[in-house]
């Protein structure tokens, strides 16, 4: 992977492991491709990131689900929900394939980067 491309991947991951909707195993993942970055173990961490990743996204179809299930009602709360619901409907008619919460939107970035990523 170029420098440019492994800058950029760092400082999406930096703002992955920052935002408040990141998950715990996504945030160890980021640390650990972080910390193997120019060392023996890069590639594979890169692999094993990308695929935590991969896991870790979330749809707006799985944000839409979630938003409306009781599930949902307990996280966001009653009304919270509701608006999360209709933010997911109203970027799903702007064309979003995913969620667009701070860690969804790294994530999202660092996965366009991926085939760079794995050169």
């Amino acid at each position: 992977m170029t420098k440019e491309v492994q800058d950029y991947v760092a400082q999406k991951s930096r703002d992955l492991m920052a935002a408040p909707s990141c998950c715990a195993e996504a945030k160890a993942a980021a640390q650990a491709w972080l910390d193997a970055l120019g060392t023996e173990n890069e590639a594979a961490e890169t692999e094993k990131y990308i695929a935590e990743l991969e896991a870790d996204i979330v749809s707006v179809d799985d944000l839409i689900a979630l938003a409306e299930s009781e599930t949902g009602a307990k996280i966001f709360g009653e009304e919270g929900a509701k608006g999360v619901a209709a933010h997911g409907r109203e970027i799903k008619a702007a064309g979003a394939k995913y969620c667009d919460c701070p860690a969804c939107a790294a994530v999202a970035a660092i996965l366009e980067k991926k085939e760079e990523m794995l050169k």
